[in-house]
């Protein structure tokens, strides 16, 4: 190719991209100034209940037969091979599809009946017990997945595979933000006493994904600083900070005249929301204010950061600053062998301060526009990986049904809802998917599912993909 045509190529390419991005610049910012219209609009007759969302996320998948869903007839079947008939050679994961046998193994845990309601419970799960009637638990969920890495995508992304959007970031992205000195989307995690190596969590599930970075969650760290650099270096103050940004955000405008890229419009509203954190964040993770009766509420552990009753407290200080949607990583919950006592350390770590959390939420009056969600990426199954004896057994995966709660922001108040077989295998009534639990977050915040779309690789993405979702009007009040 000669000089002057390589050059002329070089010059259309640089104006295809120029005017590429700025139409999507033009097209993102007709969006943002039509986003409340077309989501809040006449067109769907959806009034929000919720400003905010916390999602407790239990990752590692709790057993919900030792939980939520007690199956007493399985007692007098201990040990027993586990059917042909309810197992229907249904997918198993490498870990047990070579056993011989599927020995089944009830819950050596104790059940009752709690509150008006008579929800029934485990004894693993008292404080949480306690607040029944302000919850809906759904034993019906099912899931696509059978492997944790893929299930907990499918349920943050709609999507097994990496790198689509999370659901913060969908929400960020179709709300925005109503506190300008804090994220829309912010991410706690927290490592579980009943298996403190579980697998580790990776940053892609908080991404933004394909949409615009500035809706990705913003993760606070579980061990030092929780988020680094909000101090200024020695011999730098706030106002030669503040010189330094401004110079730095003339020199991005520039870049962005030139060339359009709206994720430098990202990097500046990034590198504003950082120095407003420099204040805000320190004064939200200072907790000595608290009364004692509150902190005692959430139990000992409520004042060593990184803890899942620490994380608590903040998300409820976060729902206060009207953040949009909180989200809670508690690791530890893949219990294939040792499940008895792992399990109540992972109780342990959560029972309380979840109780307390609803309660202290209810008494400000935030939880009746806070929607709560509670859950892991699948259940487990009824019959044990390898052995089991009098007192020990474990579980493996189990997609085809587990248990979830919900609480607050128009989610009916001491309900059950769904059943599953006297094995705790398939679902008998009201299956619910994770695109349908999705939608109906989605729907508590007033957003249409359906309508909540971004173009890319030519399609109308959307958090709830493209079989259909439905809203799971039974549980709404």
């Amino acid at each position: 190719m000669k000089i002057s045509n390589l050059l002329q190529f070089q010059d259309q390419l640089n104006r295809r991209t120029f005017f590429k991005g700025a139409s999507s610049v033009m097209t993102a910012a007709a969006i943002d100034s039509l986003r409340p219209q077309l989501l809040f609009g006449n067109t769907t007759n959806i009034k929000p209940k919720a400003k905010r969302i916390i999602y407790l996320f239990q990752s590692g998948a709790p057993s919900q037969m030792d939980l939520f869903d007690n199956k007493p007839a399985m007692i007098a079947r201990k040990g027993e091979d586990l059917p042909d008939s309810i197992r229907k050679g249904q997918r198993l994961t490498t870990m047990t599809s070579g056993q011989s046998k599927f020995p089944i193994a009830p819950s050596i845990f104790k059940f009752a009946k709690h509150g008006k309601s008579g929800m029934e419970l485990s004894e693993l799960i008292p404080a949480i017990s306690s607040v029944a009637d302000d919850m809906t638990l759904i034993r019906s969920m099912h899931t696509e997945a059978i492997n944790h890495d893929p299930a907990i995508t499918f349920c943050q992304t709609g999507s097994q595979l990496a790198g689509k959007p999370s659901i913060g970031s969908w929400v960020s992205y179709g709300l925005g933000s109503e506190n300008q000195e804090l994220p829309a989307y912010v991410v706690l995690t927290s490592f579980g006493t009943g298996r403190p190596d579980d697998q580790p969590l990776y940053d892609r599930l908080w991404s933004a994904g394909f949409l615009p970075s500035k809706h990705q969650g913003v993760k606070f760290r579980n061990k030092g600083d929780a988020v680094l650099y909000l101090s200024n270096p020695a011999g730098l103050d706030s106002g030669v900070r503040r010189d330094s940004l401004d110079r730095i955000a003339a020199l991005n405008k520039k870049h962005f005249d030139a060339v359009g890229d709206p994720e430098i419009q990202t990097r500046i509203s990034q590198y504003e929301m950082a120095f407003r954190m420099q204040t805000s964040v320190p004064d939200l993770l200072d907790i000595s204010k608290e009364p004692k009766h509150i902190l005692d509420l959430y139990g000992p552990d409520v004042s060593k950061p990184g803890t899942y009753a620490s994380n608590c407290l903040f998300a409820r200080r976060l729902a206060e600053r009207n953040v949009r949607f909180i989200q809670l990583f508690h690791m530890g919950w893949d219990h294939h062998g040792g499940l008895p006592n792992a399990i109540k350390g992972q109780c342990n770590d959560v029972d309380k301060a979840t109780a307390a959390l609803i309660t202290d939420l209810k008494q400000r009056g935030l939880l009746e526009d806070t929607l709560i969600v509670w859950g892991g990426e699948f259940g487990r199954t009824i019959y044990s990986q390898g052995g089991i004896t009098e007192n020990n057994y474990g579980r493996d995966h189990h997609p085809r049904c587990y248990s979830i709660l919900l609480a607050g922001a128009g989610i009916k108040k001491g309900f059950t809802y769904g059943s599953t077989d006297e094995f705790c295998y398939n679902i008998t009534e009201n299956p619910v998917s994770v695109y349908d639990l999705n939608a109906t977050i989605l729907n508590q915040l007033g957003i249409n599912h359906d309508s909540l779309t971004f173009k890319f690789q030519g399609l109308n993405a959307k958090l709830t993909g493209v079989e259909p979702a439905k809203i799971i009007k039974d549980i709404l009040s």
